[in-house]
């Protein structure tokens, strides 16, 4: 069977973007494809440690899996869900990988120049961490990585990779991710889900984003959340059209309106672009926006931290039988064996 394979951070709760850009497609791709497909699903621990922690990575760690069985996520035995620093060979991976890949590409990563800058105080792991993110994926052959379209420069970092260590010991090694053109098609979108910035839809919208209207936190009150929606930034142009270069911020509010009820996007576009009022659109995506918030939170309370644990602990020996078996054929590869 195919893997698909996702990871997310936990560093703080999760904003609307972080829940509607990946939670749940990954949520909806895992029902869709699980019958004949593994589906990895692993707290990314190790990659949030990369920034500095307030003492809430455990609480977050367990409210994420909370998530994506309150977005409805069906468990069965082709779906593990694992904490990635209880997979020891994740480690030991990332480092052999460190000498595969070279400065030159890890420089050229585009977050390593957002977040590190240059900078002799970054720390070493905002430069290394797509060598861990390859690791990620190839010790569990991942075939398809739903990721955000941020992100696709790092799939593309992890072929090439896995393709120079198969031509260096000439065998198939790791399994080849698809690339991104595939992994986008699989999902549904062209170029990823990026969801916006409430107030200035030129950005992503993010949790570290000061203006409170900015971001909507799935832990919101839905009315409030309604209230942010109706008062998001649009444009000027005076007519509903989809074109996230020219109009982000009404682009935002129909991809919204999409995702949220899980319709396509051309369903939405032919309902609303023409139009002229732009407040209709708004007030529809805010309704949308609070019914999804208040049975979201209607779910999530009826979940117990004792169901978390206990999917966590069976997919862990899932994964670390699986990622045991990968780790020791690098290791031969390289004579450590």
């Amino acid at each position: 069977m195919k893997t698909i394979l996702t990871g997310i951070r936990v560093n703080s709760e999760l904003t609307m973007g972080n829940f509607l850009g990946a939670l749940l497609p990954m949520t909806r791709l895992a029902n869709k494809y699980s019958d004949d497909h593994h589906v990895n699903i692993f707290v990314a621990d190790l990659h949030t440690i990369i920034a500095e922690q307030d003492g809430t990575l455990q609480d977050n760690l367990v409210m994420l899996i909370k998530m994506y069985l309150a977005a409805g996520l069906k468990v069965n035995e082709n779906v593990h869900i694992y904490r990635q620093s209880y997979v020891p060979a994740t480690s030991e991976m990332t480092w052999i990988l460190n000498c595969v890949a070279t400065m030159g590409e890890l420089g050229r990563m585009i977050q390593y120049k957002e977040k590190g800058r240059g900078e002799d105080s970054c720390n070493v792991g905002i430069f290394d961490y797509p060598i861990l993110m390859a690791t990620d994926i190839l010790l569990f052959d991942g075939n398809y990585i739903p990721v955000g379209q941020d992100q696709f420069q790092h799939i593309e970092l992890t072929r090439d990779i896995a393709q120079r260590v198969n031509h260096r010991f000439g065998k198939d090694i790791f399994t080849i991710p698809e690339k991104t053109s595939v992994q986008a098609k699989f999902m549904g979108t062209d170029d990823g889900i990026r969801i916006r910035d409430l107030v200035n839809p030129e950005k992503k919208m993010s949790k570290s984003a000061k203006a409170a209207n900015s971001k909507i936190m799935m832990t919101d009150d839905p009315k409030a959340a309604a209230k942010k929606i109706m008062s998001a930034t649009t444009d000027s142009f005076g007519e509903i059209k989809y074109d996230m270069k020219e109009r982000p911020g009404i682009s935002n509010l129909l991809q919204i309106e999409a995702l949220v009820n899980d319709k396509p996007l051309e369903e939405v576009l032919n309902e609303w672009e023409g139009k002229t009022n732009y407040g209709d659109l708004k007030k529809q995506v805010a309704d949308s926006v609070e019914k999804m918030l208040a049975e979201f939170h209607e779910k999530l309370n009826k979940i117990s931290n004792g169901d978390v644990f206990e999917l966590m602990e069976k997919g862990e020996k899932y994964a670390n039988k699986k990622a045991n078996a990968k780790l020791y054929e690098l290791q031969r590869a390289f004579q450590l064996r």
